[in-house]
């Protein structure tokens, strides 16, 4: 499997979907509530179309699995499968602000071997194929991703999906000596620790798999690391697609 045209091919595709996802956001957005108690809009649903399409015309034999769709959700059979997330991080794009992101990871035996993100509020897209083979696209300039990209900072810095921190993340953040945390919403958090932005990240069991898989593979292919709370991998295709507790770490810590 050529994992590197399968990426590049679908790279213009991820930028043209997040164009049409702020043009619609421009056009004034329609909005419901899922049955789950969560916010979609005709732009989530609109990406999905435009991305799953590309994907199902390049790798047609692969299914495909989508937050915003019902196919494929009950094979828990299934080894090779692509997990999309049209829109992550809705209630940002439905309130205008910028740090939704557009997301596709493809699994091969369970693991995550390839991912795309597209941050188009923000000018970013990030991609990834292989080990050592994770890169930035921005203003028309590719960048390899290596983790690395710390400023020199002294302290360690966390991006967090809340400013309140529960206990069981404190005791974490003690043990590895995170000094700072900044909120942030999205499958961005991976992106801004794969590129060494930020040192790492830790969620306690939420959210799915289709949050998590393309900046899995983004991450570790620059050279990061992710595991549950006792050092376990992450393994895709679970019952529900619920993601366990996760430990997100950047090359250098990864490292250190």
């Amino acid at each position: 499997m050529d994992l590197k045209n399968i990426v590049e091919n679908l790279i213009d595709t991820f930028i043209f979907a997040g164009k049409v996802s702020i043009d619609l956001r421009k056009q004034g957005l329609i909005k419901k509530i899922k049955s789950d108690n969560t916010p979609v809009s005709n732009g989530d649903l609109e990406v999905n179309q435009i991305i799953t399409k590309k994907i199902s015309q390049i790798t047609p034999d692969i299914p495909i699995v989508s937050e915003e769709t019902i196919d494929n959700k009950e094979n828990t059979e299934m080894k090779d499968f692509w997990l999309v997330d049209p829109i992550d991080g809705t209630y940002d794009y439905i309130n205008d602000l910028d740090e939704f992101t557009i997301n596709a990871g493809l699994i091969i035996n369970g693991k995550p071997v390839a991912g795309l993100i597209n941050a188009p509020a923000k000018k970013r897209m990030f991609y990834s194929y292989g080990d050592s083979l994770a890169f930035e696209l921005s203003d028309g300039k590719e960048t390899k991703l290596d983790g690395l990209n710390s400023k020199d900072r002294s302290s360690i810095k966390f991006v967090s999906y809340s400013n309140k921190i529960k206990p069981e993340i404190k005791k974490i953040y003690d043990e590895m000596g995170v000094k700072d945390h900044v909120r942030m919403k999205s499958s961005l958090k991976f992106c801004v620790v794969a590129t060494g932005e930020y040192d790492g990240y830790v969620a306690e069991p939420r959210a799915c798999e289709w949050d998590i898989a393309a900046g899995h593979a983004i991450l570790i292919h620059s050279g990061g690391t992710i595991t549950d709370f006792d050092k376990n991998p992450i393994i895709y295709g679970k019952k529900n697609f619920k993601n366990p507790s996760l430990i997100l770490k950047n090359k250098k810590l990864s490292n250190g």
